[in-house]
Parts: structure tokens; sequence; C-alpha cells
């Protein structure tokens, strides 16, 4: 079973919190999945990821590419695990595959978006139905993430 977290945006962005997540994870050797609700977020989330900090990007590509399986960062659509990644972000409501393959899943949401807050209580107790270890953390008002379930 993987583990699986609730991220709740109260303070940031999905654009300024996505970026500090996967460079933690890649800095882990792990391969990432990022699920996006809408082709217009992934084209969106892959232009941030190249220029989201003056001295960095986030190497990656998006599911319209080639050589998805060399990917450390792919963002997707899609419910597929092309790239053999260890953890999986979902944000924008983005409906889960089966999570049995992943170490960890990672649900954002926006705080501020009725929607997202509702689609994050419908995954919450699906993963926690299915077995899995769920957490949930909340932006604190200096951005730290801190643990509330």
């Amino acid at each position: 079973m993987a583990d699986v977290l609730f991220y709740h945006l109260t303070e940031s962005t999905l654009e300024d919190a996505l970026p500090g997540l996967l460079e933690r994870s890649v800095d882990r050797g792990w391969r990432a999945v990022v699920q996006t609700g809408t082709e217009e977020r992934r084209d969106a989330l892959d232009q941030h990821l190249w220029t989201f900090r003056d001295d960095s990007f986030l190497a990656h590509a998006t599911d319209r590419e080639s050589h998805l399986a060399e990917q450390p960062i792919l963002l997707t659509t899609g419910q597929d695990n092309p790239n053999e990644a260890q953890i999986r972000f979902l944000v924008d409501g983005a409906a889960p595959p089966e999570l049995g393959s992943y170490k960890r899943a990672v649900f954002l949401f926006d705080g501020h978006d009725a929607a997202q807050v509702e689609a994050a209580r419908t995954h919450w107790k699906t993963m926690k139905e299915a077995g899995h270890a769920v957490t949930y953390w909340q932006q604190t008002s200096d951005r730290r993430w801190e643990r509330k379930a």
C-alpha cells in the first residue's frame, strides 16, 4: 500500500508549492508523475517548471513527448506510469489510478476552491477505505506544512 498525503494549500499556489516537493522527490532518487485535471494545466506546469526560479529548473517532460521511460518527472493527464515513478502527484481534482505500485501519492488541493476541497474529501475517504496510510497536511501562515491528521 502507498502512503497517501493530502496537502491543503492555504497560503501559496500550486505553482509555488509543487516545484519544492518535486525537488525533494528527485533528491530521494524517486521518479515522479504529476497528473493534472486538464491539458491546459499540464501545459502551464510544463512551462513553469522550466522557469520557476532564475538559477534552476526541473528536468521533465509531458505525455505528448517521446522517451517517457527516461524522464525523472512526467506531467500527464492520464493514469499510466510510463517512467515507473515511485511518487504520484495529483492536482486539480485529478482522478487517481490504482496506487498500489507507488511508494507515495500526494493530493495537492487549493483550499480556496470549493470543488477541489470536496474532491479531496472524496479521495480521502476512498483512499482510507482502500487501506492506504493516509495523512493530512495543511499550510501554516509561513507556508510550512503542519500535520493535522
